[in-house]
């Protein structure tokens, strides 16, 4: 796989200023920027308006939306989960979640919540279990094998496997058996390499990549013709230019490829797929690395 550091053209538009650190970002279906901060308020900004919302008592460290927009989860160092309405109203607090910090929150496709917590431990969550009080979040799988903080969660292949990265340097990867109430994972990999905290993580079809305190990105890539677990991982490329730790990373497919009748005439040569990994970090630069990937099943 090629990779190259790509320049692109300088356009920066202050939306909105605070006196706290930003520690998440998203976009909502609507155009909405809402963003979570250090001291424990989420902000949202629509249309040229801003409102505040107060309802953790901590750093809100992620956020992140389910399928279709229908729900916003927010995740604090105050240990407390909650779910949100696209309105950003507070409609269900899990108190505790955890039993330290809660880092990284993801929704898979079919509705688990999972979130990582500085207790090292990753917990499962879902609606609608039977006995338990219909449209309750609950518990239903709590996943331990990282020796220190999870600071980073991504999910994988259609939401089935699951990559959480730790203080202890290492990327562990997790697949479902079972589909639909069921959330049994099993630990199938580990990815060793970075002498660092690995930070953050994004994955996109068969690809995931992870970004340390080492300051460098990693790529990696599924086994295309192993089982669907137990896969085999490759490193694919180490990515080294930041100055500071990596603290954010976003994985994106360009169109074309895989001869789906989009195929542009580079990408068809030797069927590979353009894509892009963003990478953020603390010494403040953003470096949009290109990545031409020569096996259509790469990123789906």
């Amino acid at each position: 796989m090629a990779m190259n550091v790509q320049r692109a053209e300088q356009s920066t538009t202050t939306v909105a200023a605070t006196n706290s650190p930003i520690k998440s970002i998203i976009a909502t279906s609507n155009g909405g920027l809402v963003s979570s901060h250090q001291d424990g308020k989420i902000r949202v900004r629509r249309h040229r308006r801003r409102r505040t919302w107060v309802h953790h008592v901590d750093a809100v460290a992620a956020l992140a939306l389910s399928p279709g927009g229908a729900e916003m989860y927010s995740v604090s160092w105050d240990r407390i989960l909650k779910a949100r309405l696209p309105n950003l109203r507070c409609v269900e607090s899990v108190a505790p979640a955890h039993g330290d910090a809660i880092n990284a929150v993801a929704v898979s496709a079919d509705g688990h919540v999972y979130t990582g917590s500085a207790d090292r431990a990753i917990r499962a969550w879902r609606r609608h279990q039977p006995g338990r009080g219909e449209g309750k979040l609950a518990l239903v799988a709590t996943m331990e094998r990282h020796k220190a903080a999870v600071n980073a969660l991504a999910l994988g292949a259609d939401g089935r496997v699951l990559y959480s990265g730790a203080c202890d340097k290492t990327v562990i990867v997790w697949e479902r058996a079972g589909a639909g109430e069921s959330v049994a994972a099993t630990a199938t990999a580990t990815f060793r390499g970075h002498t660092g905290a690995v930070l953050c993580l994004a994955a996109a079809g068969q690809v995931v990549c992870s970004g340390s305190a080492d300051r460098t990105v990693r790529v990696w890539r599924r086994g295309a013709t192993a089982a669907v677990q137990g896969a085999s991982y490759t490193c694919l490329a180490v990515l080294e230019g930041h100055a500071g730790a990596v603290k954010s990373l976003a994985l994106v497919n360009k169109s074309g490829g895989d001869h789906g009748g989009s195929c542009d005439e580079r990408c068809c040569t030797g069927c590979r797929c353009a894509a892009f990994v963003c990478s953020g970090s603390l010494d403040c630069d953003v470096k949009i690395w290109s990545a031409w990937l020569f096996l259509a099943y790469d990123l789906l």
